[in-house]
């Protein structure tokens, strides 16, 4: 099916004109016009004309990079603690009485809360994956998969999840038309020996899938790494060849100067969590001695456990503050620079800007529209500084995966949200001793 939508805001993400007023069409699962409205004789050839009366703006959907999708079921259960002590004494005791009941009652609610907030893929990382690829299909939306692997344990148990990883990334690669891509995912160098990391980086490389992993997230995460390897994580990760294959590392909180060099050498994308590494008083990625180096840093939530929301709105507009008062500079992270973080970059960091993050004729029809009509709204002067400063998730209207519609005014069409809701207090009640 062919439609056209007319007498929009147009916001592209790309380079040359990233706004505009004009019109976007689609034809089935890919975008086939992008440019001023055109003339009724090209109208004609569309099967629906949607008329937005400047009403509203079409821009790309968020890409969150990184997230463990089934821990929004721990949403608000351990607040306000350093990250080994939230990790070690609270989250991998009731993550480890999850069954594949949690997995999905929890993806199923994470899922629903991003697509209504006009995310249209994420990355996941976590166990008994397969379940997460089944929601993410019957959502219909897109997504990089990873089956996390912790190198704690006996060898035959690390052997197994080395083997269920890559299996995963194999089977699902691919899946719903293209819809999944995957990723193998070592959980950090903390929790994974150099030979088991080698282990990864061998399959990456035989097999041709990126590579993802937690990085650098604590200043106590790096003196452990001096300590116990004599190298800081980047080096570390280097020396082994984790950043031969594609890669994309997770947080980058703690890195300097060097460490910057060498991620920006090897083209390492990052996944930036402001909203999280904050809450979880980590610290703050030096965000714009990256871009300084060429880095295009994405945005991610990380889990609804440590935000608490998976909302990615706000981490752009995190994204676009909290630098400029880090480095004294306003203008260090603009309005373009975060939304772009949010979106084109974010579709970098997976490997998909082939396909998805800015609206480009061929592309991949993955975008949302925003209501323009509330008062917070006006007086309309800049459009994109009014989204990343001003708009909020409420102002998300609809949202397209593949051309599909998946979010008709604010309504999720694919999933059942009162019973999503519902089955996840039962799924964590379930958890109770």
């Amino acid at each position: 099916m062919r439609r056209l939508f007319i007498h929009a805001w147009i916001i592209s993400m790309e380079e040359e004109d990233p706004c505009f007023r004009g019109a976007l069409g689609i034809n089935g699962k890919t975008i086939d016009y992008v440019g001023s409205v055109p003339p009724e004789k090209v109208m004609d050839a569309y099967d629906e004309v949607i008329d937005l009366k400047y009403k509203q703006a079409i821009l790309p959907g968020f890409v969150n990079t990184h997230g463990h999708a089934a821990m929004s079921l721990l949403r608000g259960y351990a607040d306000d603690l350093p990250l080994q002590e939230w990790l070690e004494e609270k989250m991998w005791p009731i993550e480890g009485r999850f069954t594949e009941y949690q997995v999905r009652a929890g993806t199923q609610l994470s899922v629903l809360e991003m697509l209504k907030s006009g995310t249209t893929c994420f990355l996941d990382m976590y166990d008994r994956m397969d379940v997460v690829g089944e929601v993410v299909l019957d959502a219909g939306m897109r997504a990089s998969l990873c089956r996390g692997a912790i190198g704690f344990g006996t060898e035959e148990l690390r052997k197994r999840k080395l083997e269920e990883a890559v299996k995963f990334a194999l089977d699902w690669k691919g899946a719903g038309d293209g819809r999944i891509s995957t990723m193998l995912a070592p959980h950090s160098p903390y929790t994974c020996d150099p030979q088991y990391l080698k282990r990864f980086i061998e399959k990456a490389i035989e097999h041709r899938i990126p590579l993802h992993t937690h990085m650098s997230e604590t200043s106590r995460e790096v003196a452990q790494n001096v300590e116990e390897y004599g190298k800081r994580p980047v080096e570390h990760l280097q020396k082994l060849g984790f950043f031969d294959p594609p890669s994309l590392v997770a947080h980058a909180v703690h890195v300097n100067d060097e460490e910057i060099e060498i991620l920006a050498e090897y083209d390492v994308k990052i996944s930036h969590y402001p909203g999280s590494n904050l809450k979880l008083g980590s610290g703050i990625a030096p965000i714009g001695r990256m871009m300084e180096k060429g880095i295009r840093p994405s945005l991610g939530t990380d889990s609804a456990a440590s935000n608490n929301n998976l909302d990615m709105l706000e981490e752009v507009r995190l994204a676009a503050l909290i630098h400029k008062g880090v480095h004294e500079d306003p203008e260090v992270v603009s309005a373009t620079t975060a939304l772009k973080m949010g979106t084109l970059y974010g579709a970098e960091a997976l490997f998909l800007e082939d396909q998805i993050g800015s609206l480009e004729v061929g592309k991949r029809a993955d975008f949302i529209t925003m209501n323009l009509t509330g008062a917070h709204m006006y007086p309309m002067h800049h459009l994109i500084s009014q989204i990343v400063y001003a708009a909020s998730i409420k102002d998300v209207s609809d949202v397209f995966i593949d051309g599909k519609q998946v979010v008709k005014k604010g309504e999720c069409l694919t999933l059942d949200e009162e019973k999503i809701c519902h089955e996840a207090t039962r799924a964590f009640e379930a958890l109770k001793p």
